[in-house]
């Protein structure tokens, strides 16, 4: 139960630290590049500068991140072990 325990823990950390490197990313791009006055925006595909790299190309760059760290880190954890340990004991799940 405690190698179970461990990963779960290091599963939550990379997915609070996923979350955070995406807010961080959405709001430096959102708010850096869209402080300026309208006229002077400059557009990546008909969109908004600041949209572009906070939205379209943070939305990307997670989902990258985000498979990448699945495939790597996370891995199955047979959830009815436990349960079946505790049945033969004559435990209730």
């Amino acid at each position: 139960m405690g190698n179970y325990r461990k990963q779960l823990n290091k599963e939550a950390a990379l997915t609070v630290g996923l979350y955070v490197f995406y807010f961080v990313w959405w709001y430096f791009f959102a708010y850096y590049f869209g402080e300026q006055e309208v006229s002077a925006y400059r557009y990546i595909l008909g969109l908004p500068e600041w949209f572009f790299y906070s939205c379209v190309l943070g939305l990307v760059v997670i989902n990258i991140a985000v498979f990448v760290v699945v495939k790597c880190f996370f891995r199955d954890i047979p959830l009815d072990t436990c349960c079946d340990a505790q049945t033969e004991e004559g435990k209730k799940c």
